[in-house]
This record gives C-alpha cells, sequence and structure tokens, in this order.
C-alpha cells in the first residue's frame, strides 16, 4: 500500500506544471519600487500574469535567500528592471546570476528592461555601473564572485530588452 501511495505521489508530482511563477521580477528597490515596478507588477496581476516580487523584508537580509532562488527556478519568466544603482546592489547582483543560471539550465525566458540607463553602460559595465563596481572591489577580495556578476550583466545586456530612455 504504501509503495502504491509513493508512486502515485511521484507520477502526480512529475505530471504537475514546474512552474510555480509566471513571471519573476528582479529590480532595485531603492531606485524603482515605489514607481515603474509598482506599476508593471500592478499590470502583469491584472492581466492575470502571476509574478513573484520580493518584499521589503526580504532586502534585509546580507545574503540572498533560499526562497528567492526557488523562485527564480520555479519561474517561466525574469524581468529584470536594471536601474542606475542596481549594481550597487551585491543582492541584485546574485539574483542576476542565478537568473543566468536558470536561462543557461533551464531555458528561463530573460526579459531586461534599461530603466534610464544605457544598456552599453550595463554590458560594459561602465557609467554608475563602474562606480558600483569600484565599490564593490574595495569591500570584497572576491574576484570569482565579481567576475559571475560582470559576466551576468555583460550576457543580459545583450539581449533584446526595453529602453524606457525610448519610451
Amino acid at each position: 500500500m504504501a509503495s502504491m501511495t509513493s508512486e502515485i505521489a511521484s507520477s502526480s508530482s512529475s505530471s504537475l506544471p514546474k512552474w510555480e511563477y509566471d513571471v519573476f521580477l528582479s529590480f532595485r528597490g531603492e531606485d524603482t519600487r515605489n514607481n515603474f515596478t509598482d506599476h508593471l507588477y500592478a499590470a502583469l496581476d491584472r492581466k492575470g500574469i502571476w509574478t513573484f516580487r520580493d518584499d521589503e523584508r526580504l532586502e534585509r537580509g546580507t545574503t540572498i535567500s533560499t526562497e528567492l532562488l526557488n523562485a527564480i527556478e520555479k519561474s517561466k519568466f525574469a524581468i529584470i528592471v536594471l536601474s542606475r544603482d542596481y549594481a550597487s546592489s551585491s543582492w541584485c547582483l546574485d539574483e542576476l546570476v542565478k537568473i543566468v543560471e536558470c536561462r543557461e539550465k533551464d531555458g528561463l525566458t530573460v526579459l531586461p528592461v534599461f530603466y534610464g540607463v544605457d544598456p552599453s553602460d550595463v554590458r560594459k559595465q561602465t557609467g554608475s555601473f563602474a562606480e558600483a563596481f569600484a565599490k564593490h572591489e574595495e569591500l570584497m577580495k572576491n574576484e570569482e564572485k565579481l567576475q559571475s556578476w560582470r559576466a551576468a550583466l555583460t550576457q543580459v545586456a545583450k539581449i533584446s530588452g526595453w529602453d524606457t530612455r525610448n519610451k
């Protein structure tokens, strides 16, 4: 009996969709939480698109939470709102690395939004992105992590997305 129950549970779980969320929304809260991101989230919600966005309590931790990593893995799409101070947050950059990993491994569809920033600044880490990395380099000596952040930004900036400077 127990064997049959576990087989049913196993076959049931394998037939369930992998996705828990339609969209994972990645953004720098200080830059966009009370304007663009709130409007985007509301628009997605109105269309019935199940969207995960972190709340303020999650950002208070010093490392990216397991809950956030799992939400990325369980999403079909990731919308990344790349704003002026996005790269100043190690939290955002860790999230971005995970998004890029899921894109490569699981086929996560990534949709970048360049919110008031030039895509080439993101790709080449110039402008405010260069300033952010200069501070990260001062504070941490983990070259491998810095390189993974840079590579993730470069990859995402090469994806065709939306540039809000062009409306």
